[in-house]
């Protein structure tokens, strides 16, 4: 593919236009694939897990990783208000790239494939989802593969290593009166990730595709932003692999401010209090996990927890979680391969780009990964056995009387309902999601340790705050809100076994 769009080749675009047509069931093909791409001492993936700022050597964890090159035709899609889609152009070119992190023994591989969509908040790829499950995905013998879906990421890809990303590439853009043939439109048309996001479920679960003899039996997509949620309430709804069944079998989605992106690049996302904001009917279990910090942004989308059939979904809200703690700027990649995208360094650790007042360190602040990891063991019992998910209360909101609304909170200023923490229901410090200070500061939270009179007050002897502790996990696990494996880690963390 090409990487640069001339105007001549933007007319022969335009010329290729079909009428829009309401869109029936389709059979999703599947797309060319070739790799694993080589690493030597002079080239080597973006986001390699050696090569983030808090590297990983994942031969010690049993697993290989491994970068495939993804090609294919898409078709670009129209959004009514509605809910009703339909297909804009047919047959566009893409070539994306697809990591994969896998047990190196293929007997060791669970048959689950989790689908991350990379963050490209910075342009460049950066994974969110895999460092907060690595250690549950690891445990289970999950296959991680990280997808490139953004003009702009791929746009960096090439930055970074232009001879290794040479054929990555989107389409143009379709032109029309809200999408000129600027720069940013001819760069690539981002409504074609939908169509490979199919695409790349149906290769993982194809012998033909790069995972082998032993693909996938169950692929389940993630992310942290926001463009599975538009799969799920678009395309996924009336894609079907040969066999009849859906790319995906479920969707675990850690939800941010916005709910739902952009159909295609020349449209804007559906606006606050469009229905189209809120996934209805995906066809397969759907799970919101919203942080506290993000929470009160994602008010206007909450929806009723359903086990309906072709509707299944839950919202789990997690109480005194804030939007990022340390661990996803660990693995942001290291600041040589930040620069080489062209994007500025960011350093992952203490001190700050930006100064947060009071000054703070980054909270290293493990409940969301539990959680995480306690939803993506919920979904694979809901799919995999029929147990469905269990459902948890809504944050409460305090009586505010017409002023912006706030969540209400304990004696100790936590918060109340939502998903259930040890950390929250046997406090030792009160958890803030929020630090005031510009740029990124809203998005980190911090601890404020209680003081010793308190902690005596509390507990009276440090058996008594143990057994306190050792209730709560015992009932954190059989609720479905904590794993086996997490609750051991939690023990060590805070009881010292």
């Amino acid at each position: 593919m090409p990487n640069s769009i001339t105007r001549g080749s933007w007319i022969l675009f335009c010329a290729g236009l079909l009428a829009a047509s309401q869109v029936p069931a389709q059979v999703v093909p599947e797309p060319a694939w070739s790799g694993p791409l080589p690493v030597t001492d002079s080239s080597h993936p973006l986001n390699a897990a050696a090569y983030n700022q808090l590297p990983m050597d994942l031969a010690e964890l049993g697993y290989v990783e491994e970068e495939f090159l993804v090609s294919g035709n898409a078709q670009v899609y129209d959004w009514a208000a509605d809910g009703s889609l339909s297909v804009l152009t047919t047959g566009q070119p893409y070539t994306t790239r697809i990591l994969v992190r896998r047990p190196a023994d293929p007997a060791q591989f669970s048959g689950t494939a989790i689908v991350e969509t990379f963050n490209n908040a910075r342009d460049y790829d950066w994974a969110f989802i895999w460092p907060l499950s690595f250690e549950h995905f690891v445990e289970q013998g999950h296959a991680w593969i990280g997808v490139t879906h953004t003009a702009a990421a791929l746009e960096s890809l090439r930055r970074f290593d232009p001879p290794r990303y040479a054929a990555v590439g989107f389409a143009p853009a379709r032109p029309g009166p809200a999408c000129e043939p600027t720069p940013a439109a001819l760069l690539g048309e981002e409504g074609l990730r939908y169509d490979l996001m199919s695409q790349v479920a149906a290769l993982l679960k194809s012998t033909a595709g790069p995972l082998g003899a032993s693909p996938a039996r169950f692929v389940y997509g993630t992310t942290h932003t926001r463009e599975f949620m538009t799969y799920a309430n678009t395309i996924h709804k009336t894609a079907r692999l040969a066999d009849g069944t859906t790319p995906y079998d479920g969707f675990v989605i850690k939800t941010e401010y916005a709910p739902v992106d952009r159909i295609r690049t020349c449209v804007a996302a559906p606006a606050e209090g469009d229905s189209r904001r809120i996934v209805r009917n995906a066809g397969v279990p759907v799970m919101r996990v919203t942080a506290e910090g993000d929470a009160l942004e994602t008010l206007g989308v909450r929806r009723e927890d359903s086990d309906a059939a072709g509707d299944a979904y839950r919202l789990w809200e997690v109480a005194g979680a804030p939007h990022m703690d340390r661990i996803f700027y660990q693995h942001m990649p290291v600041l040589a391969d930040q620069v080489a995208t062209g994007q500025p360094g960011y350093i992952a650790n203490w001190p700050m780009a930006y100064a947060c007042t009071p000054d703070i360190d980054l909270l290293d602040f493990l409940v969301m990964r539990y959680t995480m990891n306690a939803a993506f063991a919920a979904m694979r019992g809901w799919v995999e056995r029929g147990v469905p998910a269990p459902r948890a209360p809504w944050l409460q909101l305090a009586e505010t009387a017409g002023a912006d609304p706030v969540f209400a909170t304990d004696a100790y200023g936590n918060a109340l309902g939502g998903v259930r923490s040890v950390y929250l229901d046997v406090p030792i410090a009160r958890y803030q999601v929020h630090s005031p200070g510009t740029a990124v500061c809203n998005n980190l939270g911090r601890r404020e340790p209680f003081a010793w009179s308190m902690l005596e007050t509390l507990y009276g002897t440090a058996d008594a705050y143990a057994e306190r502790v050792e209730a709560a996990l015992e009932s954190l696990v059989t609720s479905g809100w904590l794993t086996t494996e997490d609750s051991l880690r939690l023990r060590r963390e805070l009881l010292g076994d």
